[in-house]
Protein backbone atom coordinates (compact mmCIF):
# COMPACT_ATOMS: atom_id res chain seq x y z
CA UNK A 1 0.00 0.00 0.00
CA UNK A 2 3.20 2.69 0.77
CA UNK A 3 4.41 1.49 -2.37
CA UNK A 4 1.47 2.57 -4.22
CA UNK A 5 0.65 6.03 -2.03
CA UNK A 6 4.85 6.76 -2.83
CA UNK A 7 4.46 6.19 -6.66
CA UNK A 8 0.96 8.49 -6.49
CA UNK A 9 2.36 10.93 -4.71
CA UNK A 10 5.01 11.70 -7.38
CA UNK A 11 2.71 11.43 -10.05
CA UNK A 12 0.50 14.05 -8.09
CA UNK A 13 3.16 16.58 -7.77
CA UNK A 14 4.35 16.38 -11.51
CA UNK A 15 0.01 16.68 -12.30
CA UNK A 16 -0.15 19.87 -10.08
CA UNK A 17 3.25 21.37 -11.73
CA UNK A 18 1.50 20.62 -15.38
CA UNK A 19 -1.25 22.91 -13.54
CA UNK A 20 0.53 25.40 -12.56
CA UNK A 21 2.50 25.81 -15.18
CA UNK A 22 -0.55 26.30 -17.39
CA UNK A 23 -1.64 28.93 -15.04
CA UNK A 24 1.70 30.55 -15.20
CA UNK A 25 1.86 30.76 -18.79
CA UNK A 26 -1.76 32.23 -19.40
CA UNK A 27 -0.30 34.90 -16.53
CA UNK A 28 2.46 35.24 -19.08
CA UNK A 29 0.88 36.28 -21.98
CA UNK A 30 -1.88 38.18 -20.35
CA UNK A 31 0.99 40.74 -19.08
CA UNK A 32 2.67 40.24 -22.13
CA UNK A 33 5.63 40.94 -20.01
CA UNK A 34 7.96 38.55 -18.31
CA UNK A 35 8.08 38.48 -14.46
CA UNK A 36 10.07 36.45 -11.15
CA UNK A 37 6.89 34.61 -10.23
CA UNK A 38 5.93 33.01 -13.52
CA UNK A 39 9.50 30.88 -12.68
CA UNK A 40 8.04 29.16 -9.16
CA UNK A 41 7.21 26.13 -10.37
CA UNK A 42 10.19 25.25 -12.49
CA UNK A 43 12.15 26.58 -9.30
CA UNK A 44 10.10 24.32 -6.94
CA UNK A 45 10.43 21.49 -9.56
CA UNK A 46 14.24 21.84 -9.55
CA UNK A 47 14.27 22.60 -6.03
CA UNK A 48 12.23 19.44 -5.09
CA UNK A 49 14.65 17.24 -7.61
CA UNK A 50 17.47 18.62 -5.64
CA UNK A 51 16.53 17.99 -2.46
CA UNK A 52 15.85 14.53 -2.97
CA UNK A 53 19.27 13.74 -5.02
CA UNK A 54 21.11 11.29 -3.02
CA UNK A 55 18.51 10.68 -0.46
CA UNK A 56 16.93 7.32 1.02
CA UNK A 57 12.94 8.73 -0.36
CA UNK A 58 14.58 9.08 -3.82
CA UNK A 59 15.75 5.54 -3.30
CA UNK A 60 12.12 4.74 -2.27
CA UNK A 61 10.78 6.53 -5.03
CA UNK A 62 12.73 4.16 -7.50
CA UNK A 63 11.70 1.32 -5.75
CA UNK A 64 8.11 1.82 -5.64
CA UNK A 65 8.23 2.49 -8.87
CA UNK A 66 10.01 -0.29 -10.17
CA UNK A 67 7.77 -2.78 -8.51
CA UNK A 68 4.43 -1.08 -9.87
CA UNK A 69 5.88 -1.71 -13.64
CA UNK A 70 7.65 -4.50 -12.38
CA UNK A 71 11.89 -5.29 -12.01
CA UNK A 72 12.27 -6.71 -15.51
CA UNK A 73 10.40 -3.41 -17.37
CA UNK A 74 11.71 -2.04 -20.33
CA UNK A 75 10.34 0.00 -22.98
CA UNK A 76 12.00 2.03 -25.67
CA UNK A 77 8.45 4.61 -25.77
CA UNK A 78 9.94 7.13 -23.93
CA UNK A 79 12.57 7.91 -26.74
CA UNK A 80 9.48 8.69 -29.15
CA UNK A 81 7.39 10.16 -27.00
CA UNK A 82 9.08 13.05 -25.76
CA UNK A 83 8.80 14.31 -29.19
CA UNK A 84 5.54 14.20 -29.48
CA UNK A 85 4.94 17.66 -28.75
CA UNK A 86 7.14 18.60 -31.47
CA UNK A 87 4.86 16.93 -33.67
CA UNK A 88 2.27 18.58 -32.21
CA UNK A 89 3.27 22.25 -32.96
CA UNK A 90 3.58 21.65 -36.37
CA UNK A 91 0.09 19.23 -36.71
CA UNK A 92 -2.23 22.05 -34.49
CA UNK A 93 -2.45 23.97 -37.59
CA UNK A 94 -3.77 21.30 -39.46
CA UNK A 95 -6.34 19.83 -37.21
CA UNK A 96 -8.03 23.22 -37.55
CA UNK A 97 -6.04 24.84 -34.38
CA UNK A 98 -4.51 28.76 -34.84
CA UNK A 99 -1.28 28.90 -33.87
CA UNK A 100 0.66 31.78 -32.43
CA UNK A 101 3.27 31.42 -34.89
CA UNK A 102 4.02 30.88 -38.65
CA UNK A 103 5.85 27.41 -39.53
CA UNK A 104 9.33 29.11 -39.77
CA UNK A 105 9.23 30.92 -36.45
CA UNK A 106 8.13 28.55 -34.71
CA UNK A 107 10.86 26.06 -35.84
CA UNK A 108 12.93 29.08 -34.48
CA UNK A 109 11.62 28.87 -31.34
CA UNK A 110 11.74 24.56 -31.30
CA UNK A 111 15.81 24.96 -32.12
CA UNK A 112 16.55 27.68 -30.33
CA UNK A 113 14.29 26.30 -26.87
CA UNK A 114 16.00 22.61 -27.41
CA UNK A 115 19.66 24.40 -27.86
CA UNK A 116 19.41 26.17 -24.33
CA UNK A 117 17.49 23.69 -22.92
CA UNK A 118 20.64 20.93 -23.88
CA UNK A 119 23.31 22.69 -22.97
CA UNK A 120 21.92 23.52 -20.01
CA UNK A 121 21.31 19.57 -19.52
CA UNK A 122 24.36 18.41 -20.63
CA UNK A 123 26.63 20.97 -18.40
CA UNK A 124 24.96 19.84 -15.30
CA UNK A 125 25.09 16.28 -16.23
CA UNK A 126 29.17 16.36 -16.29
CA UNK A 127 29.34 18.82 -13.47
CA UNK A 128 27.34 16.38 -10.85
CA UNK A 129 28.23 13.27 -12.72
CA UNK A 130 25.49 11.25 -11.10
CA UNK A 131 25.26 7.09 -11.65
CA UNK A 132 22.42 6.42 -13.37
CA UNK A 133 19.92 3.94 -11.16
CA UNK A 134 21.21 0.96 -13.64
CA UNK A 135 24.44 1.86 -12.88
CA UNK A 136 25.45 2.17 -17.20
CA UNK A 137 26.98 5.43 -16.85
CA UNK A 138 27.35 8.71 -14.52
CA UNK A 139 25.46 11.07 -16.84
CA UNK A 140 22.07 10.62 -14.49
CA UNK A 141 20.74 14.30 -13.14
CA UNK A 142 19.08 15.77 -14.78
CA UNK A 143 17.07 13.68 -17.47
CA UNK A 144 17.21 15.11 -20.60
CA UNK A 145 14.37 12.99 -21.94
CA UNK A 146 12.14 15.15 -18.96
CA UNK A 147 14.04 18.20 -20.00
CA UNK A 148 13.23 17.63 -23.97
CA UNK A 149 9.48 16.78 -23.19
CA UNK A 150 8.59 19.74 -20.84
CA UNK A 151 10.31 22.27 -23.12
CA UNK A 152 8.35 21.35 -26.04
CA UNK A 153 5.43 20.55 -24.18
CA UNK A 154 5.81 24.06 -22.62
CA UNK A 155 5.79 25.92 -26.74
CA UNK A 156 3.11 24.07 -27.22
CA UNK A 157 1.05 25.00 -24.86
CA UNK A 158 2.14 28.81 -25.42
CA UNK A 159 1.21 27.96 -29.39
CA UNK A 160 -2.37 26.76 -28.91
CA UNK A 161 -3.84 28.03 -25.40
CA UNK A 162 -5.84 30.42 -26.86
CA UNK A 163 -7.38 28.01 -30.05
CA UNK A 164 -7.87 24.87 -27.57
CA UNK A 165 -6.38 24.58 -24.23
CA UNK A 166 -7.44 20.98 -24.14
CA UNK A 167 -4.52 20.06 -26.99
CA UNK A 168 -2.83 22.88 -26.07
CA UNK A 169 -2.03 21.22 -22.37
CA UNK A 170 -1.69 17.51 -23.71
CA UNK A 171 1.61 18.01 -24.49
CA UNK A 172 2.11 17.77 -20.60
CA UNK A 173 0.48 14.67 -20.74
CA UNK A 174 3.44 12.86 -22.88
CA UNK A 175 6.11 14.84 -20.97
CA UNK A 176 4.97 13.47 -17.82
CA UNK A 177 4.62 10.16 -19.14
CA UNK A 178 8.20 10.32 -20.49
CA UNK A 179 9.79 11.26 -16.69
CA UNK A 180 7.90 8.09 -15.31
CA UNK A 181 8.81 6.03 -18.07
CA UNK A 182 12.74 7.08 -17.63
CA UNK A 183 12.09 6.03 -13.70
CA UNK A 184 10.70 2.67 -15.03
CA UNK A 185 13.06 1.78 -17.29
CA UNK A 186 15.26 2.04 -14.25
CA UNK A 187 17.58 5.65 -16.26
CA UNK A 188 16.76 7.87 -13.70
CA UNK A 189 15.48 8.41 -10.21
CA UNK A 190 12.34 10.71 -9.41
CA UNK A 191 15.15 13.76 -8.15
CA UNK A 192 16.37 13.44 -12.42
CA UNK A 193 13.01 13.79 -13.74
CA UNK A 194 11.76 16.78 -11.57
CA UNK A 195 14.59 18.44 -12.46
CA UNK A 196 14.37 17.84 -15.82
CA UNK A 197 10.81 19.16 -15.66
CA UNK A 198 11.86 22.55 -14.26
CA UNK A 199 14.62 23.47 -16.18
CA UNK A 200 12.28 22.40 -19.74
CA UNK A 201 9.49 24.22 -18.53
CA UNK A 202 11.50 27.22 -17.31
CA UNK A 203 13.12 27.29 -20.96
CA UNK A 204 9.94 26.63 -22.79
CA UNK A 205 8.66 30.00 -20.39
CA UNK A 206 11.62 31.54 -21.67
CA UNK A 207 11.63 31.52 -25.14
CA UNK A 208 7.64 32.05 -25.48
CA UNK A 209 8.16 34.80 -23.82
CA UNK A 210 11.92 35.80 -25.67
CA UNK A 211 10.57 35.10 -29.53
CA UNK A 212 13.83 34.79 -31.09
CA UNK A 213 14.33 36.38 -33.89
CA UNK A 214 10.99 37.74 -34.15
CA UNK A 215 11.55 39.76 -36.94
CA UNK A 216 12.99 37.51 -39.39
CA UNK A 217 12.23 37.43 -42.98
CA UNK A 218 13.72 35.99 -45.78
CA UNK A 219 11.35 38.21 -48.12
CA UNK A 220 8.09 37.36 -50.23
CA UNK A 221 10.07 36.60 -53.13
CA UNK A 222 11.39 33.55 -51.55
CA UNK A 223 10.01 30.13 -50.42
CA UNK A 224 11.22 29.03 -46.91
CA UNK A 225 10.84 25.67 -45.64
CA UNK A 226 12.00 25.07 -42.06
CA UNK A 227 11.48 21.70 -40.90
CA UNK A 228 12.55 20.48 -37.02
CA UNK A 229 13.12 16.42 -36.88
CA UNK A 230 13.80 13.56 -34.56
CA UNK A 231 17.46 12.18 -34.44
CA UNK A 232 17.04 8.42 -32.61
CA UNK A 233 20.28 6.04 -32.71
CA UNK A 234 23.50 6.15 -30.34
CA UNK A 235 22.40 9.87 -29.76
CA UNK A 236 19.24 11.22 -29.43
CA UNK A 237 18.01 14.49 -30.37
CA UNK A 238 16.40 17.15 -32.89
CA UNK A 239 18.29 18.20 -35.97
CA UNK A 240 17.36 21.34 -38.03
CA UNK A 241 16.71 21.70 -41.56
CA UNK A 242 16.15 25.45 -43.33
CA UNK A 243 15.74 25.70 -47.40
CA UNK A 244 15.20 28.29 -49.20
CA UNK A 245 14.70 28.82 -52.90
Amino acid sequence: MMNKVTALVLLLLVFKGNAQVIDTLSTAKQHDKIALKQFVVPAVLVTSGALLLNTQANQNIQSDIRKEFGTDFHTSVDNYIQLVPVAQIYAGKYLGFKPKNDFVHQTINIAVANAIMGTVVTVMKHSFKEERPDGSNNLSYPSGHTATAFTNASLLFYEYKDSNLWYASSGFLFATATGVLRIANNKHFASDVLTGAGIGTAVGLLVSYWHPFQSFNLGKSKKTTALVYPQIGNQIGLGLVVQTR
